[in-house]
């Protein structure tokens, strides 16, 4: 069974910066498209970036483009969110799982907090 783990949140202050990582077992990433997306209590789980198999590609939510950046490490079956410039309304619980393709069963996702 497909397993994802998230790791690296926590408290940032505003213009701080976090970075997370995914890693899954039980499958092997290198064919899949991965992305990162969060979610806030009471609204839909969003999609803010994701990166093709070769990582020749990334894209990018318009409300995190330029300050957040994807990158994948397939030896490894990891994904990494690296965020920059962060601010209060990126406060949420961010979760890595494949694209374009039925989800995996969720982890439990790393919780992201940006105040001052």
């Amino acid at each position: 069974q497909v397993q994802l783990v998230e790791s690296g949140g926590g408290l940032a202050h505003p213009g701080g910066s976090l970075n997370l990582s995914c890693t899954g077992s039980g499958t092997i990433f290198t064919i899949y498209v991965m992305g990162w997306y969060r979610q806030v209590p009471g609204k839909q789980r969003e999609l803010v970036a994701h990166i093709t198999s070769g990582s020749s590609t990334t894209i990018y939510a318009e409300s995190v483009k330029g300050r957040f950046t994807i990158s994948r490490d397939n030896a490894r079956n990891t994904v990494h969110l690296h965020m920059n410039g962060l601010k209060p309304e990126d406060t949420a619980v961010y979760y890595c799982n494949r694209v374009f393709s039925s989800p995996w069963p969720w982890g439990q996702g790393t919780q992201v907090t940006v105040s001052s």
